[in-house]
């Protein structure tokens, strides 16, 4: 083990010494601790996606210490420890590239192949192990953002062949789930407080947000990384308008909406020139 890494695992433990720790690590459990987990994957994507190699290096820290958090409370329980989590990791990996690790003659061909291998070991360690769902929909966990669910539960259904034969039926059913939507918001229009309604509704936008996430998983486009961009474009522009607003002596907010989309389009147009 690293020096380093060592140097981190003491001062976890220190952090969490019951007569000289810090109160509010020492405070902290899994579940408290599991959102800040989540978050600090987030932002790991977040500086790779701006190509930020520092931030990426801090961010990386950040995610390492989440792990140490994680170990540290369960070495405390008597579950595991660090290094059982290196361990455990390590014997997978090997486990599951037989192809890398194990008999040269199991060479993967290409990417898709290794990944199919990885599969394959999946669900023979489930069988295995017992696991009584034979789904091919087994082990998707729940704890997953939703969107990165859809798109996995599609894909494990579309190794069984369950699934569209290339986009153009999913932009149709996309227009489709649309049309179902637009209905529904009539309906609630038309009784505000009708919350059978209102549950249609929401039925339908999680529809048209399905669809719409499989649609991102046959253009081999990731959703996550897909939206993050569309927030960045958005905050990005947002704040140019109200730079621009600011300049002309006012406040966004109070402006009508046609002055602000005017402000918007100036924004678009500042990026194109700029080659944003």
């Amino acid at each position: 083990m690293s020096d380093q890494l060592q140097r981190l695992l003491e001062i976890m433990a220190k952090l969490r010494d019951p007569d000289d720790g810090c109160p509010w690590d020492l405070a902290q459990d899994f579940s408290t601790i599991a959102p800040y987990t989540v978050e600090e994957a987030y932002e790991v994507a977040d500086a790779i996606d701006r190509g930020d190699m520092d931030g990426l290096r801090e961010e990386l820290g950040d995610l390492l210490l989440q792990v140490a958090f994680h170990a540290q409370m369960a070495s405390e329980a008597g579950h595991f420890g660090f290094e059982d989590v290196a361990r455990a990791i390590s014997e997978k990996m090997e486990r599951r590239h037989p192809h890398v690790f194990g008999d040269a003659d199991a060479a993967a061909a290409d990417a898709d192949a290794a990944l199919a291998s990885w599969e394959a070991i999946k669900r023979a360690e489930r069988a295995a192990a017992g696991a009584a769902d034979g789904s091919a929909l087994a082990g998707i966990t729940r704890g997953l953002p939703e969107w990165q669910r859809a798109v996995k539960l599609q894909d494990r259904a579309a190794r069984t062949g369950f699934d569209w034969p290339g986009p153009a039926p999913v932009m149709a059913k996309l227009e489709e789930e649309l049309e179902e939507v637009r209905a529904e918001f009539e309906a609630v229009a038309a009784a505000p407080r009708d919350t059978a309604a209102q549950e249609r509704l929401e039925a339908e936008l999680g529809d048209l947000l399905f669809v719409a996430a499989n649609l991102a998983r046959h253009a081999k486009v990731d959703v996550g990384t897909a939206l993050r961009r569309a927030n960045h474009k958005f905050e990005r522009r947002f704040r140019a308008m109200e730079a621009f607003a600011a300049a002309d002596g006012t406040r966004m907010a109070d402006l009508p909406l046609d002055a602000q989309d005017a402000y918007w389009n100036l924004a678009k147009a500042a990026e194109r020139s700029s080659g944003g």
